[in-house]
């Protein structure tokens, strides 16, 4: 039992390494806190460092999800990898290396899908940039993509997958409610580069 709780702590951590804040200091002399949205995910990296470093965050908070969820496999605890990464989602969304203000739970997410079942990964990233392309808007692209990760594992049956998959899909758009309210009254900014 410590062992797991161990794990999930660490999880937690994981999730915590705060991608967008490191690259930004670092590379760019920036704080993306302190621009844009003020998130720490890919998409503010994107619109405040430009496509590089947007590509260099997404694919670090991706990679956390993925570690996270491999963390019970690699330490040989008999629990399911998906708690080990609903545990670095939340250190994303909220890392205590960061001040509990982080990103919105997309990448990380998809680490951890990437990791427990990858054929889905592969179709909601199909998913989010069809809908990406069609609509510039990622943020709608983020929701439809977790919305068809929860018709993708109803269908397939696994509850397990099922009710992980709801919880961050619910917490990816409760995450973009603000999101929401400006594509509703068309104020939601678009992306350029696609």
């Amino acid at each position: 039992m410590v062992q797991i709780i161990l794990v999930l702590i660490l999880a937690y951590l994981l999730g915590s390494i705060p991608s967008g804040l490191i690259i930004g200091k670092v590379f760019y002399k920036t704080d993306i806190r302190e621009h844009g949205s003020g998130n720490l995910g890919g998409t503010n990296t994107f619109r405040t460092l430009g496509v590089k470093a947007g590509i260099a965050v997404t694919l670090a908070d991706i990679l956390k999800g993925t570690l996270a969820a491999y963390l019970p496999v690699m330490f040989g605890l008999d629990i399911n990898p998906l708690l080990a990464g609903v545990f670095a989602v939340i250190g994303h969304t909220y890392p205590v290396f960061a001040g509990f203000r982080g990103g919105k739970a997309v990448a990380t997410s998809g680490g951890v899908l990437l990791f427990c079942a990858p054929l889905m990964f592969l179709t909601i990233f199909v998913v989010f940039f069809a809908s990406l392309y069609i609509t510039k808007y990622v943020s709608l692209s983020s929701m439809l993509a977790g919305i068809c990760a929860v018709i993708y594992a109803a269908i397939d049956g696994d509850i397990p997958l099922l009710i992980a998959v709801t919880l961050l899909a619910s917490f990816v758009i409760y995450r973009h409610r603000a999101n929401i309210k400006r594509i509703m009254n068309k104020t939601e900014p678009k992306i350029k580069w696609l």
